[in-house]
């Protein structure tokens, strides 16, 4: 009886010590072996690098009748993401208002927004609007607009620039 309580009192005091190291064994296994929290990664901001690029091309739109809306020809164009804007090289932009008015648009150098509604012309710019007739049958002389820097809005049919310009209507010139 004598070995047994002296067992009973070893188990009692070493037993709870010896699961206490095993639990500390398995924690510092645990936290020695856990992974390392990553700081949160930040991405750099895009480059100004283009993404996709076509040479010698031409791009047709149509509107929902199925009717010729405009057209894009170029040497190069080079679409960049960051900005979401396009370059294209050597522009020659066909415009066809809903009532069959023909623009034509051309430079060195332009530069469209996504949706192409904003035409910035850079380098000999130039915007003809031919001769026709008007939605009350009045006939409209030929307009040319040349300047060095045009920025053309295609929505409202609108050229704005700040440098020197000279728009031919018709005879006139100013």
């Amino acid at each position: 009886m004598k070995f047994i309580a002296k067992l009973l009192d070893w188990l009692t005091i070493y037993v709870p010590v010896f699961v206490l190291g095993l639990l500390a064994l398995g924690s510092y296994l645990l936290v020695k072996n856990t992974p390392i929290a990553q700081p949160p990664s930040i991405e750099p901001p895009p480059k100004h690098v283009p993404d996709y690029f076509m040479r010698d091309f031409g791009v047709r739109s149509f509107d929902a009748a199925g009717k010729l809306k405009s057209e894009v020809f170029g040497k190069e164009l080079r679409h960049f993401p960051d900005t979401d804007t396009t370059e294209i090289d050597l522009p020659r932009i066909y415009s066809r208002t809903a009532d069959g008015r023909v623009s034509v648009a051309t430079a060195q150098r332009a530069v469209t927004n996504a949706d192409g509604s904003e035409v910035q012309l850079i380098g000999d710019a130039r915007v003809v609007r031919e001769a026709g007739m008007n939605a009350q049958g009045q006939k409209l002389e030929r307009l040319e607009i040349r300047s060095e820097f045009l920025h053309a809005y295609g929505n409202t049919e609108q050229v704005k620039t700040d440098k020197p310009v000279r728009v031919t209507r018709g005879e006139d010139q100013f």
